[in-house]
């Protein structure tokens, strides 16, 4: 994806680009009516001007953005994945699969619950 290249041609190790460039192509594939964009140095996906997904990438892990209320619908199934979690994100290790399933689902509720969505934020978080 062309929009993500200069960001992916920053990550060092190469088995963090791969994978991150894997899970950017897949959700632009899955999701090609979504806009990529980069907005604060970070790969995210948006549906008419309003966030639907971010990721970032650190030394152990790739951390997915649903927003607090994607996390809050989620997080028992985010748990039940092995991911590790914070209010805003959850970390999939570089070593562990990604579940796709899992994020498909989390895409889909973003897209429905934001459908009327005005701001590029929910107002709760």
């Amino acid at each position: 994806m062309g929009v993500f290249a200069e960001y992916l041609a920053q990550i060092e190790n190469s088995k963090c680009r791969d994978r991150t460039a894997e899970v950017l192509d897949w959700v632009g594939l899955t999701f090609p009516d979504l806009e990529p964009r980069i907005a604060w140095n970070q790969p995210m996906f948006t549906d008419h001007g309003t966030f639907i997904i971010g990721f970032s990438v650190s030394a152990k892990h790739l951390a997915v953005s649903p927003e607090r209320a994607g996390m809050e619908h989620f997080r028992q199934e985010i748990t039940q994945a092995g991911y590790g979690q914070s209010k805003m994100l959850f970390r999939i290790p570089w070593d562990k699969e990604v579940d796709y399933p899992l994020l498909h689902r989390i895409i889909v509720c973003n897209r429905v619950e934001k459908a009327d969505c005005k701001t590029f934020w929910r107002n709760s978080i």
